[in-house]
Formats: C-alpha cells, structure tokens, sequence
C-alpha cells in the first residue's frame, strides 16, 4: 500500500492514469461504432474520452518548466550524441507542452479566440520532432551496447568475415536482440516512443491509419508509461 501511494501522490502517474483510460475509451468507441452500437452510447464514450483528455490538460499545467530544467541538466551529460539527442527532445517537449497549456486555455475558455486547429497542429510537430530524438537516442544507445557486446564475445574480425551476408545479417540481428533482452530499460523506452510515434504521425496526417489503431498506440504507450514509472529501474537514464 505504502508503494501505490507513493505512485498516486505523483502527478506524472495521475496524468498517465488519465492518459490510458482516455485513449481506453478512444478504442472502446471505435469498437463500438464499428460493431454497429447505438449512436448514443457511441457519443457517451467519446464525451467520456472528451472529458479525460481536458482533465490531462489540467495536470500538465506547468510541465513545460520541469521540461526546460531536464534539458539544462541534459546539457551537462559527457557523450555528445546522447547530450543533443536528449537536450532537443527536452526543448521539444518544453514547447509541446506550451502549446498543450495554450489549447486547455481554449478549451475551458480562458482564451476564447486562441485557433485551435492551429496551435494542436503545431503542437503535434514539436511532440513528432520529440520522439525522433527520442527514438535516435534508442537506436544510438542500442548500438553502443551492440558492439560493445560483439567485443566482448570476440565476434569481431575472422569470426564475422568467415560468415556470408545472410550469416553476418542474422548474426546481427540476434546481438540486437540479446542486447534489447538484457536492457528492458532501452527496450520498454523504444517500444513506447514507436507506439507514441502513431499519434502526431496520424494527426499532422503523414501516416493515415484509422482512429482503433491511434487509440491502441496511445493505450499501449501509457500501460508502459505507468509500468516505468511504478517501477523506476525499468526507466532509462539519463
């Protein structure tokens, strides 16, 4: 007990509490909808997923400061790939973050005349140009761990060379996930930045899918989300 309520008492886990069960609902109306339900129950779950998304808007207030105070931090790490990977996804997020305070504003308005097609799709392409930095640091961090494992194995050099392509592929390919099966951290973290990925691909419309498959990104990412934050060795560091 004394674990979950140290977990409730954050308001990041608040936030991907609501986050999940808004993107739940999402998947649950699609369903419906598709299933052929009644119109109302429809418009109820989407009022439901309506009201959770404003709710999440309420405990991000403020998140754009904590954002700007990580990449003053990420400033300072030692290896440059991950200090501009890490620092940019910071800023990123600083100004995502910023939009997203400006489009609660709109929505419960404070700010009545604010565009809001405008500023949600500005929004999304600071959160896209987040994830890709994010995903860079994965792929970046994955690689480092990759060769130092092929080092410590000893499969550089004659070992490789005496394989053909396919081989040295498939070689690589199992090193990749050996090193993924031995860092859950890296490997959670890429999971839920592609999962995140579908969002503002879908919404800047460079990726059409269909609303079930945004939601089930969205519900996945958060699940993940929580299960870092509920157990703080599985997120990845710095």
């Amino acid at each position: 007990m004394d674990a979950w309520a140290r977990f409730a008492a954050q308001t990041q886990a608040r936030e991907r509490v609501f986050r999940a069960a808004q993107y739940a609902s999402a998947l649950v109306a699609y369903s419906l909808q598709r299933s052929g339900a009644s119109p109302e129950l429809v418009l109820r779950v989407k009022q439901l997923e309506a009201h959770l998304s404003l709710g999440r808007k309420l405990f991000r207030l403020g998140n754009s400061a904590e954002t700007l105070e990580a990449a003053k931090r990420a400033i300072h790490l030692s290896d440059l790939v991950l200090r501009f990977c890490v620092t940019i996804s910071h800023l990123n997020r600083a100004m995502y973050f910023g939009c997203d305070n400006l489009l609660w504003a709109g929505k419960v308005g404070l700010a009545p005349r604010l565009d809001q097609e405008k500023w949600s799709q500005r929004s999304f392409r600071y959160y896209l140009f987040a994830l890709i930095m994010n995903l860079s640091r994965d792929a970046y961090e994955l690689s480092v761990l990759a060769e130092r494992e092929a080092r410590c194995r000893g499969k550089a050099g004659e070992a490789a060379g005496g394989r053909g392509l396919a081989g040295r592929a498939l070689e690589r390919l199992g090193l990749l996930c050996h090193v993924l099966r031995a860092n859950p951290p890296l490997l959670l973290d890429a999971l839920k930045n592609c999962c995140d990925l579908l969002i503002p691909l879908d919404r800047l419309g460079l990726l059409k899918t269909n609303p079930g498959v945004v939601a089930f990104g969205g519900l996945a990412s958060s699940v993940l989300s929580i299960l870092t934050i509920s157990q703080p060795w599985l997120k990845l560091k710095p």
